[in-house]
């Protein structure tokens, strides 16, 4: 008699595959890293998370469609904090102690995104969070708060009491998938399988449930979008501490594989995947650097 050791979870059959002619984009939680950086290195033309890791729906649709708009970042949009200039847009990677040199990182990748999303045919969107941070008021004495009370995609350390934390609602984070712009686009969805425990247990739950079902919601009668299970890979078929890394939150690199060769089951022919072992095969040989003989 033999004893299952996992709990397989069935993906159903997409409705398009990708190919290398193809061109993606991809946004979301630090999870979407991960994936962009296998496309990369199996020889596909990519832009992985131009504004940085972004981990609600609410800030992601924000991102895309402030891309869309050609509309710059101006002085009034960055905040000084801790010696630095940011912006509630963008990753942390993007500030600077001048604010010009922020403005012109933020303002390159908001072009870089622009013109990307011209040209790209597929988009993966991996939600990581409901919860939002809402500026109520600003640290930056010289900028004004808008009395919307905006959604940031990072907090940049600023203290807490500068927002207000919610859990966006499932209509909330529809909405925000529906105001995406992806006419036009075949459109990925995933949920990042990372835990985002400082919400704690119960509350990372309900979570990822309400970005299940608005993502559920949203795919009704789609036939450009598909749901790619990566979440349910992780906490279901591989339900072991072997497969996360030495926090016990993120997926190990093992979890990573695994993953990513489901991703290519689902999306790649045959021939694509003989194309992506080659292309990795030559990534990996360019990234060996052997090591200068010595001279004794």
């Amino acid at each position: 008699m033999s004893i299952a050791l996992s709990t397989p979870v069935a993906i159903a059959p997409a409705p398009f595959g990708i190919s290398h002619a193809d061109k993606v984009l991809l946004m979301g939680s630090c999870f979407t890293d991960n994936i962009g950086a296998r496309l990369q290195q199996a020889g596909f033309d990519v832009l992985c998370n131009p504004f940085g890791v972004l981990y609600n729906p609410l800030s992601i649709a924000t991102c895309l469609l402030r891309s869309t708009t050609g509309d710059t970042l101006h002085d009034d949009d960055l905040v000084f904090h801790d010696g630095m200039w940011h912006s509630w847009l963008h990753h942390s990677r993007f500030s600077a102690t001048e604010r010009e040199e922020c403005l012109a990182r933020c303002n390159a990748s908001l072009n870089k995104t622009r013109q990307f999303l011209t040209i790209c045919n597929t988009i993966i969107i991996t939600l990581g969070t409901a919860f939002v941070y809402h500026l109520i008021s600003n640290p930056d004495a010289s900028s004004e708060c808008s009395t919307q009370r905006p959604v940031v995609a990072n907090c940049h350390r600023v203290p807490a009491e500068h927002f207000e934390r919610r859990l966006a609602s499932i209509e909330q984070c529809m909405v925000a998938l529906e105001s995406m712009p992806f006419e036009g686009k075949r459109v990925i969805l995933t949920i990042s399988p990372i835990r985002h425990l400082a919400d704690g247990a119960h509350g990372n739950q309900i979570s990822k449930a309400t970005l299940l079902l608005a993502s559920e919601r949203y795919l009704n009668n789609r036939t450009n979008a598909y749901y790619f299970p990566a979440y349910e890979l992780l906490l279901d078929e591989m339900r072991d501490y072997r497969f996360y890394d030495t926090d016990m939150t993120h997926p190990s690199s093992l979890a990573v594989d695994i993953i990513w060769q489901r991703f290519q089951d689902t999306f790649f022919s045959s021939v694509t995947q003989n194309q992506c072992r080659i292309a990795e095969k030559d990534y990996r040989r360019h990234q060996h650097r052997p090591i200068a003989n010595s001279k004794l």
